[in-house]
């Protein structure tokens, strides 16, 4: 049964002004091992609505809900309140996420461009983190491989302002059970099979709303 919610667009913080992204000189991983790893990630008899072997809140399952009229279909939308993130679809409804979003002051409100996807990232702590929490990210100045444990997880939809890469990710992660909380050091966090689901239906140059923390979208019943 189609859960009928609604939300309301409240007005966000807009940022103007991003360089190419790094390039990588290897070709690894390759798609069979990209193929394997998705196959360790996913469940058995993965089912996007219902499968929970994370033990989430229920409320942080995927679910269509209603959308207010006016949404741009392909955009996507993060409650940073509810810990939401919606997906606009063309038929009047939106495919919502539970996700984690930055702790503290680090989760970053404003409107962005999604101007590169990845499936299997590479990635790299940037300088602040490493001195903010060297004990944590100083090991993997130089970049960590792709793979489960990386700390993007399977896919990762990278945000721009402009020709501007901002840094902020909304990636897999894996630490699923942090699903619900303000955990990351900025980014958007989302159970890794959920991603890779929203993944592909993700257009380059679709805009993302990152709202602040402070306000959530209205949503009502």
């Amino acid at each position: 049964m189609l859960a009928r919610r609604h939300f309301i667009v409240t007005a966000a913080a807009l940022f103007s002004a991003p360089v190419s992204a790094p390039l990588y000189a290897s070709e690894w991983p390759d798609e069979a091992q990209k193929a394997a790893w998705d196959a360790e990630v996913t469940p058995p008899f993965f089912d996007l609505k219902t499968s929970n072997p994370w033990d989430l809140n229920q409320r942080f399952l995927p679910v269509l809900v209603e959308a207010n009229d006016g949404l741009v279909p392909g955009d996507i939308h993060v409650d940073a309140v509810a810990r939401y993130l919606y997906h606009i679809k063309d038929n009047g409804l939106a495919m919502r996420y539970g996700v984690a979003i930055g702790r503290g002051g680090l989760y970053e409100p404003g409107t962005y461009t999604i101007r590169r996807k990845v499936r299997w990232p590479h990635w790299t702590p940037t300088q602040s983190m490493i001195e903010r929490e060297p004990e944590i990210y100083a090991k993997f100045a130089g970049g960590m491989e792709p793979g489960p444990s990386n700390a993007l997880g399977s896919r990762a939809l990278y945000l721009y302002v402009g020709d501007r890469d901002t840094y902020l990710r909304i990636h897999g992660t894996p630490y699923p059970r942090s699903i619900g909380t303000r955990a990351s050091s900025g980014c958007v966090r989302m159970v890794m099979p959920h991603i890779n689901e929203l993944y592909d239906q993700v257009e380059l140059e679709a805009t993302a709303v990152l709202y602040p923390a402070e306000e959530s979208l209205g949503a009502v019943s």
